[in-house]
């Protein structure tokens, strides 16, 4: 494990879906979801604390009922529930909030979390993982989401080399300081 910097108070708030999943033009089934995969690498690099955003209603494990009920709460600017009590930032300086990425945007439940916080004084660290959209609008939704926040370097990995990704996370990590060098 490599230590997080030191002074650093870090939080990794992530949402991820496993079950049916786009993989290289086709679909398969992932038991741990890709941002899940990437959150785990996170969390054993900078041993932070973390809170994972689970849906009230959980979202179908099939992929084409998921790309429908997504495309329709992005429609009506839906605020889908959070299963579990939100956490206070107050004790952090650092947040990474990870997610994938749905139809170019980061999934609702993401703007339920970020809107719901204030993140005066933190920095946020974006990370998405995708098929094919990378970032899409995940930096421009956080920027207008997260009240008082400094927005830092964003990463995006691709579902399909999520498990495989630790280095490209370790130097994102390193990067933005959150490990030493």
């Amino acid at each position: 494990m490599t230590a997080s910097a030191p002074g650093r108070r870090v939080l990794l708030a992530y949402f991820s879906r496993a079950g049916e999943n786009y993989y290289n033009g086709g679909r398969r089934m992932l038991q741990v979801g890709n941002t899940e995969v990437v959150a785990q690498m996170i969390r054993d690099a900078l041993g932070c604390d973390v809170f994972r955003i689970e849906a009230a209603q959980p979202y179908p494990r099939e992929y084409d009922p998921t790309v429908a009920r997504n495309v329709r709460e992005q429609a009506a600017d839906a605020r889908p529930p959070i299963a579990a009590a939100l956490p206070s930032l107050a004790d952090y300086d650092t947040v990474i909030l990870g997610s994938p990425i749905w139809n170019v945007r980061t999934p609702m439940i993401m703007t339920t979390f970020t809107e719901a916080l204030d993140f005066t004084g933190t920095t946020v660290f974006p990370l998405t993982t995708h098929a094919m959209s990378g970032l899409g609008r995940a930096v421009e939704d956080y920027r207008a989401s997260c009240r008082g926040a400094t927005l830092g370097e964003a990463l995006a990995i691709r579902g399909e080399q999520a498990a495989d990704s630790r280095p490209e996370v370790e130097t994102w990590l390193r990067r933005i300081s959150l490990i030493a060098s």
